[in-house]
């Protein structure tokens, strides 16, 4: 009898466990909402597996800044293959001028800031086929952002916009790199692509093969937006200039803050 009920006592401990690590499973795969924990998804994206060309304009930014700028690249890199998109961002060096080149990208100082845009970096995206498949990129960062770290923040979000991400102003503070500043030079302590954008980028990557597969079909890479605009969930300015045709994108600041 009593070992009866000592294999009944087991048995429920062991059901017991399971429920609960059940629970933290369930916890850990919690689906992360659009507007609340995620950004929408959307903008611009490199070709699958592209291996991105990134220049930096090194006399638009000290030595200390430098590495800063590396960083955002590597964490990137760091997330490729879970994302799936296999997208690499390798840094060539120094240049001189902004590169336009196939899978080019550059970093160099611009004035982007002022009192109606409230942003203080900027991403220029052009695609050769006028597809919203980038060919090359450049990302503008106002000489206002000085700080170090908020830099390596600003850069993570850019490069977000990179891989398909919008802008998410009202989701929950550290659930996306896609958040907004709270003030210019104080980072935001987000310096890697969080749970939620991983998600989210898998999604971009995974409906940009299926549109690729349709594509064998029409010969066409991915329907051409004959405006030029965005989604109406993304409040990002876009211009067209001719003959290019250009998508920009920001990272934004909260109305009514100032650069320190």
């Amino acid at each position: 009898m009593r070992r009866s009920l000592s294999i009944t006592f087991g048995l429920l401990m062991v059901l017991l466990g399971a429920k609960s690590v059940n629970a933290q499973i369930l916890n850990s795969l919690a689906p992360c909402r659009i507007g609340q924990q995620a950004p929408a998804i959307g903008f611009w994206t490199w070709a699958p597996d592209a291996r991105v060309q990134v220049y930096v304009r090194a006399a638009d930014f000290d030595s200390e800044q430098l590495p800063y700028l590396l960083t955002a690249l590597r964490n990137w890199n760091s997330a490729s293959e879970e994302t799936g998109s296999g997208v690499k961002f390798e840094y060539k060096g120094n240049s001189t001028q902004e590169r336009v080149c196939e899978n080019c990208m550059t970093i160099l100082r611009g004035r982007v800031f002022d009192k109606t845009k409230r942003h203080a970096t900027e991403i220029r995206a052009y695609s050769a086929n006028d597809n919203k498949i980038i060919t090359s990129a450049t990302i503008l960062v106002d000489p206002v952002l000085t700080n170090s770290k908020a830099l390596l923040n600003a850069l993570v979000h850019e490069l977000g916009h990179n891989l398909g991400l919008l802008d998410c102003y009202t989701c929950k503070r550290k659930s996306t790199v896609m958040n907004q500043f709270e003030t210019v030079n104080v980072p935001n302590e987000m310096e890697m692509p969080t749970s939620c954008d991983v998600a989210q980028v898998r999604q971009v990557y995974k409906e940009l093969k299926l549109l690729v597969r349709a594509s064998n079909r029409d010969k066409r890479l991915m329907p051409a937006d004959d405006e030029g605009e965005e989604p109406v969930s993304d409040d990002t300015p876009v211009i067209i200039p001719k003959p290019a045709r250009h998508s920009i994108s920001s990272t934004t600041v909260k109305p009514f803050s100032r650069p320190e």
